[in-house]
């Protein structure tokens, strides 16, 4: 079950992680690739305000491509198999890393574009189908710590691609285009090690009616002696569906039966992204540059924001099926909300007192930390939690949809905010955390060591009213 976890996800959340950090490094290099190449094909200079134009397409349509791989993860993830949809994702990880590498050698600012775009799409699949597959072969005892394999990896991308990018390594101006498509290597490593593991138990029974090739999966996770119990979990599943086919995300919205299960992926899946967190990271170099850290160590010291993020998936995949998934995720909002505070205040006064900097240093890691512990990591896992077979795949295209039009919004909105507000704007995350974390305590029941269909009947009674 462990490698089962590390084959998903070298090349599922790994890939999202990783390529979210390691366009930061060569921002300025691109910048100057952008100039060169429109003065070679133009004979003119690049005018600023395209320039500008040009670098947010390249940063921004990353999530335009997420979106796509979203809508079209839970279908692949149907039709193909889980296993079988993460194989084939790798196929266009791979075309985008040659995309972004052929980029400059060819003078080819489309190409650059066209392989984010792609290697978005590959992210927007990894995140929607590895927290299923991990969600079905995993036993309720260990469904939490085996789901936050997926934060684990994310983090660990987001780490890998921080290191990979400082300029003793990728981040030089010669090597840019290779860091961009270094990528590949966590394509070929799932290509390798993905094909050892089985199809989930889950979906070759219910979905393709498949008893023996479940029951040999299920051999292979949890061994000969002890796969009775996961296969009577499955088979009263089965039961209960009733030979219901897999679903589309435009149903769920009309189906009542799962109108608060949905209504919660929505709420924790905008509020995860909504909390603050980008925040926290734009603030980071100026607060580092306040404290007194030079231009050229902020990149090392931004290293110990990857690494608290790593360190709090750990430790929240350690707690997560011993503490509780509500204890964790509203625990996790309320840390927020008063670094938010903390921060607002230490912000507005940084310039009064030498020590102030030190104040909001210690705060963005705390925020860090208390966002990893909670929101960060077990959002994913309540996905795949509150919906049955039939319409998990749905739920994880709606929620992946929502994730990354909620990351695009913020990503353009973000610079007027924070010019509008200035350090006021933790007030307004202060406020959203506060919200999430009552409608997750008032709303979300306990998940702990529960059976899809245990959680199923949770939510009966309120999508039909106490006397159901």
């Amino acid at each position: 079950l462990f490698l089962a976890v590390c084959a998903v996800g070298i090349g599922g959340t790994f890939q999202y992680g990783y390529n979210v950090s390691i366009i930061n490094a060569p921002t300025q290099h691109i910048h100057k690739f952008l100039n060169e190449t429109w003065t070679s094909r133009y004979r003119k200079d690049l005018n600023p305000d395209v320039l500008t134009l040009l670098w947010s397409i390249i940063a921004s349509i990353f999530s335009l491509g997420g979106l796509c791989g979203a809508l079209v993860g839970g279908s692949m993830a149907i039709r193909l198999g889980r296993k079988g949809a993460l194989l084939m994702n790798n196929v266009i990880a791979i075309l985008a890393s040659i995309l972004m590498g052929i980029s400059f050698p060819t003078g080819s600012f489309e190409l650059l574009i066209a392989g984010r775009f792609l290697i978005g799409i590959n992210a927007g699949i990894g995140l929607c189908v590895q927290p299923l597959y991990i969600g079905e072969v995993a036993p309720k005892h260990l469904r939490g710590a085996m789901a936050m394999g997926s934060s684990i990896f994310l983090t660990g991308g987001i780490l890998t691609g921080q290191i990979i990018g400082l300029r003793e390594l990728l981040g030089g101006e010669a090597y840019w285009p290779l860091l961009l498509s270094s990528s590949c290597f966590p394509a070929f490593a799932q290509l390798v090690l993905l094909p050892w593991f089985p199809e989930s138990p889950r979906y070759l029974l219910i979905d393709r009616r498949d008893e023996l090739s479940c029951a040999r999966a299920l051999k292979r996770f949890h061994g000969s002696s002890g796969y009775h119990r996961e296969m009577e979990d499955i088979q009263r599943e089965c039961f209960a569906l009733d030979g219901e086919k897999p679903r589309k995300p435009w149903q769920l919205f009309t189906d009542r039966g799962v109108r608060w299960q949905l209504v919660t992926v929505i709420v924790v899946t905008m509020g995860q992204q909504l909390s603050g967190i980008n925040a926290i990271y734009f603030y980071a170099t100026y607060i580092f540059k306040q404290a007194g850290i030079s231009a050229a160590k902020i990149p090392y010291v931004t290293l110990g924001t990857g690494g608290c993020e790593c360190l709090t998936a750990l430790t929240c995949g350690l707690l997560i099926d011993y503490v509780g998934r509500r204890c964790l995720v509203i625990g996790g909002y309320l840390l927020m909300t008063l670094w938010s505070t903390v921060l607002t205040f230490s912000l507005t006064y940084q310039e009064l007192y030498p020590w102030v900097p030190y104040v909001s240093m210690a705060a963005i890691f705390a925020f860090i930390l208390s966002f990893g512990l909670g929101p960060g990591g077990i959002t994913n896992t309540l996905t795949a939690e509150l919906f049955i077979q039939s319409s998990r795949p749905a739920a994880y295209m709606i929620a992946g949809a929502i994730s990354w039009g909620s990351f695009f919004t913020v990503g353009m909105l973000f610079p007027f905010i924070v010019t509008g507000l200035r350090q006021y704007c933790f007030l307004v995350f202060l406020l959203e955390c506060l919200l999430v974390a009552a409608f997750i305590f008032l709303v979300v029941p306990e998940t702990k060591n529960k059976s899809f269909l245990d959680i199923q009947k949770e939510f009966h009674k309120r999508n039909f009213g106490r006397n159901a």
